[in-house]
């Protein structure tokens, strides 16, 4: 009832800016999905943690609306003083504004550059990368319907 003087068009429920959508699986059996274990996710020059997330083998973050570069620090096992491990991850792309619609407006689109879509580096030198194979299924990030990179650990 509330709605019935609104138009159809002034309730937006189409997909706005799309996440990059990362699902993680078992190294030694790539063929099945592995939850992470208390894994803190932080945006360059955050001071707080984005999530940490416990017990799920999919994730999203988001990317920059205003800048080509997101990089974000993953550290597992964030809970342990001994086993906790931190890589980075840096997604490097172009920015494209799409019209929804009235109600919606407009979203962004991403396209990850072909050459580095993204790097991979130990932000410890000394404990290795936790993170031991990626698999990039997309360079379009357009929609959160889909798994953009596969993480193997």
């Amino acid at each position: 009832m509330a709605f019935s003087g609104c138009e159809k068009d002034d309730i937006c429920v189409d997909e706005t800016t799309p996440q990059l959508v990362i699902e993680f699986y078992d190294i030694s059996n790539p063929a099945v999905l592995k939850n992470v274990v208390n894994l803190k996710v932080t945006g360059e020059g955050m001071t707080e943690a984005l999530n940490t997330f416990n017990g799920v083998s999919k994730i999203s973050l988001p990317l920059k609306t205003n800048e080509d570069v997101t990089k974000y620090h993953l550290l597992l096992n964030s809970n342990s003083s001994t086993a906790s491990n931190e890589d980075v991850l840096e997604f490097n792309y172009t920015r494209q504004n799409v019209y929804v619609s009235r109600a919606c407006g407009y979203k962004t689109v991403f396209e990850l550059n072909t050459a580095n879509g993204f790097d991979l580096t130990d932000a410890t030198i000394t404990d290795g990368l936790w993170i031991q194979d990626t698999n990039l299924q997309t360079n379009s990030i357009i929609t959160e319907d889909e798994v953009h990179l596969k993480i193997y650990f």
